[in-house]
């Protein structure tokens, strides 16, 4: 249905001005980034296609369906949403602009306040930079004296099963922000985020390279697509 068929109380935009944003299911938030449908699809009927979850045509053995949420379509590549009939350029360029926001928000969350404050916080932003790579990324957040973010590096990158990762390379990197602390994080693409024996032998190798020039180890962080643990909390460090 046309939004200007609904009641102009239950059109999105006017629900969110009289209700505030938390009244909206996802399908309306993410309509009003949207704005318009396209031919024989209105807006809301697109939003909440693009929010269903992928499954596989049978027939032709070809992915279909929608993201599975709101998280799924925003980490999509780029290169999936172009093949979304309906999503062209300024659509796309909105989603991505929204997903962007998010990041530089929680960074400055980050760089204004300790991250033993928002761990929470800590987690959303390893998730939004890391959990939709398809290949292992191992990154370090640099942070000062009181614990805020100076910077986040993605170090290494490999295959989904492996990655090398070499302490000289963050000592050296430790050394040029100036960090007084750290937080290593990597992802886990196939999913789970358990650490294994080889994560937390590497966070030993790390630790001690580190402590050699006084940087400590806070944290080591693992993201999949929608999960997160820190080996902090598990009594892992």
């Amino acid at each position: 249905m046309p939004l200007k068929d609904l009641p102009r109380a239950a059109r999105p935009r006017e629900k969110l001005l009289a209700r505030g944003p938390g009244a909206l299911a996802d399908a309306e938030l993410l309509a009003i980034v949207l704005r318009t449908g396209i031919k024989g699809k209105g807006v809301l009927q697109l939003a909440q296609e693009l929010l269903e979850a992928p499954d596989t045509d049978p027939a032709t053995g070809k992915a279909r369906g929608g993201f599975g949420g709101i998280a799924g379509l925003l980490q999509a590549p780029p290169q999936d949403l172009a093949r979304v009939k309906g999503l062209g350029p300024a659509k796309r360029a909105q989603l991505l602009a929204v997903l962007e926001l998010a990041r530089r928000a929680l960074a400055q969350r980050l760089r204004a306040r300790t991250v033993f404050d928002s761990p929470q916080a800590v987690t959303q932003y390893l998730q939004l930079h890391l959990a939709p790579k398809p290949h292992e990324v191992f990154a370090v957040l640099f942070l000062d004296q009181q614990h805020r973010l100076i910077a986040m590096e993605e170090m290494f990158r490999g295959t989904l099963a492996q990655t090398s990762v070499y302490p000289r390379e963050v000592v050296l990197h430790a050394l040029q922000h100036q960090a007084a602390a750290v937080v290593l994080a990597h992802n886990h693409p196939s999913g789970g985020v358990q650490a294994s024996p080889a994560d937390v032998a590497l966070t030993e190798i790390l630790r001690g390279a580190l402590a050699l020039i006084d940087v400590r180890v806070l944290d080591h962080i693992i993201v999949a697509p929608g999960a997160g643990m820190s080996m902090a909390q598990q009594g892992l460090l």
